[in-house]
């Protein structure tokens, strides 16, 4: 079978050290087309990835004219996600879109738009999904074992870890700060795990509260306070359709030991399930209450036969998988969009000082 033939646009950090080595994992990609603002950024990504004869660009809309591309990985800053999806999309490409979808509703309606006009596939980079812990868990929010789950948290919560590199600090490139970075895996985790995408109302609230601190103990040195334009935590509190309580937490410089990344607490009817210390599952049997905790040290079954079960690598087997028709996308463009509908929701509550109401209508 001859190989999917791919292109990358923006080849820094999150491309180098996630997409590219997974793409070239799978083994059904050839990286044929690299483009980044910096010159030398892109030879690099392509000297590392790609086929020899690999064509560097600076202007994503040059390599969009590339007839031979099937894929498109869009690693760019947050504020345009969309404008380049939108156009691969429309170049007939099919997507892989790095998260959050987009900064704002408008924008990432565009992009499903964009998908079902050209009858593209477009998934968003939520790799969390694809860890031993999630897929776990997932199936047991489908074999109905929680029950209904009426309530949840889902929490992003660093001491201090403010990524102090690229454009992160930047409102005006990112749209936000660890809301919209960190918190955006646990609100898309826990919503697909509850499988509810029907928000009615949010309330948000949003902090600068230790962006202008010095001699920080930040993990990786301290922050300019002055590039610092960005909220350092906000916090949500979302109230779905059919009821269910949702509360966001995030941030990257927090006076507080629960550190948690990604993770979920969900309380259903018939149990309960929590990622503070690994994946437990708590509920009652034969009257007494239990806590469970699979054991992922040990190597699960792998997915597809013979493949690593690293979530990067999952993640584009299910793209690539998609693509080829071979299988349904785990992420779907319209999951990610409600994630960010919540998102500017809770930014937006948090600007007027009032509840945000979805208009589903």
């Amino acid at each position: 079978m001859s190989k999917l033939r791919a292109g990358i646009i923006g080849c820094g950090g999150i491309a180098r050290s996630k997409e590219m080595p997974a793409i070239r994992e799978t083994g059904l990609v050839e990286m044929v087309a690299f483009c980044d603002l910096v010159p030398a950024t892109a030879a690099e990504a392509a000297k590392e990835f790609g086929v020899k004869d690999a064509k560097l660009y600076t202007d994503y809309r040059e390599l969009l004219e590339e007839k031979q591309l099937d894929l498109v990985y869009v690693c760019v800053p947050n504020r345009c996600h969309s404008e380049i999806s939108v156009a691969a999309l429309n170049g007939g490409k099919h997507v892989m879109c790095e998260k959050p979808m987009a900064i704002n509703t408008e924008e990432a309606k565009k992009m499903v738009a964009a998908a079902k006009t050209n009858n593209k596939v477009l998934t968003i980079a939520y790799q969390n999904r694809f860890r031993p812990d999630s897929l776990y868990l997932k199936e047991e929010c489908q074999k109905g074992a929680l029950g209904e789950i009426y309530f949840a948290k889902a929490r992003a919560l660093r001491r201090r870890a403010v990524p102090t590199w690229g454009v992160f600090l930047n409102e005006e490139e990112q749209g936000g700060g660890p809301l919209i970075d960190i918190g955006t895996h646990a609100l898309d985790l826990t919503l697909w795990m509850m499988d509810n995408y029907q928000p009615k109302y949010a309330v948000g609230t949003v902090y600068h509260k230790l962006n202008n601190q010095r001699n920080t103990a930040n993990a990786w040195g301290d922050w300019n306070p002055e590039e610092f334009t960005v909220e350092d935590s906000a916090f949500g509190f979302v109230v779905m359709e059919n009821g269910a309580t949702i509360m966001l937490e995030a941030s990257w410089a927090l006076n507080s030991l629960e550190n948690l990344e990604a993770a979920t607490l969900l309380c259903g009817t018939k149990a309960g399930a929590d990622m503070f210390d690994g994946l437990r599952i708590n509920g009652v049997k034969n009257g007494y209450q239990y806590v469970t905790k699979p054991d992922f040290k040990t190597d699960g079954v792998a997915f597809y036969a013979g493949s690593s079960c690293k979530p990067e690598v999952l993640e584009q087997r299910s793209f690539l998988n998609a693509v080829l028709g071979k299988g349904e996308l785990v992420v779907k463009p319209e999951e990610a969009l409600v994630v960010t509908e919540i998102l500017e929701a809770i930014y937006q509550s948090a600007k007027t000082g009032q509840p945000v109401y979805f208009d589903h209508h």
